[in-house]
């Protein structure tokens, strides 16, 4: 496959996956889907926006780089404008993976601290003692009183978030890796290809 039908695939997979690291992350500010929880209610893995900020917003831009790389664009025609797309495409695929690898760490202490929650009249973060062996004992899940059902709300899309973060990053190194080829070799197809 050339490197610019690659960066084009791998531009039209990041970009969904950023999509739904950005919603994964807003469901995640309405625990139980109902917005009536303050910032004092809601873990601080939360609000470091890991999948709005990180998997999303500086994934999405590679990802339109990528494929923007992979077509025709304003950038010039023959090898020149087609290397100076791919050469921005590594550094914006490097920025992605940084994005990436923030939202993987984000969603993953997420899910090892666990959800801040009310017991007994105490807003905490209950299960951070547990190091995530709460997550296979759901007994435990049904302690926190308030928001309701937080604990499975938090794990699903923490858990949405470490396997789209996951697979951003692998698609990001690979960008990486192709753009790079890109901008020392050149593209394989042929000038009269329509792109």
């Amino acid at each position: 496959m050339c490197t610019g039908k690659c960066a084009r695939c791998l531009g039209l997979s990041l970009i969904p996956l950023s999509l739904i690291c950005i919603v994964a992350n807003a469901l995640l500010l309405v625990p139980d889907g109902k917005t009536t929880w303050t910032n004092s209610n809601l873990s601080l893995q939360v609000w470091l926006m890991g999948g709005f900020i990180g998997g999303g917003l500086m994934v999405l831009c590679p990802g339109i780089a990528a494929v923007r790389a992979g077509g025709k664009g304003c950038c010039g025609a023959g090898c020149c404008g087609n290397r100076c797309r791919m050469l921005r495409s590594v550094f914006s695929s490097a920025f992605g993976m940084l994005g990436s690898i923030y939202c993987l760490s984000v969603s993953g202490t997420g899910l090892r601290v666990g959800p801040k929650c009310l017991i007994n009249n105490q807003w905490d973060y209950h299960f951070q003692e547990t190091q995530g062996s709460y997550l296979h004992n759901k007994t435990l899940w049904d302690l926190c009183e308030a928001p309701p059902h937080v604990v499975p709300w938090n794990v699903t899309l923490f858990s949405l978030l470490v396997v789209a973060s996951s697979l951003e990053t692998v698609l990001c190194g690979i960008q990486l890796v192709n753009a790079t080829i890109g901008v020392l070799c050149g593209d394989c197809r042929k000038k009269g290809t329509a792109h």
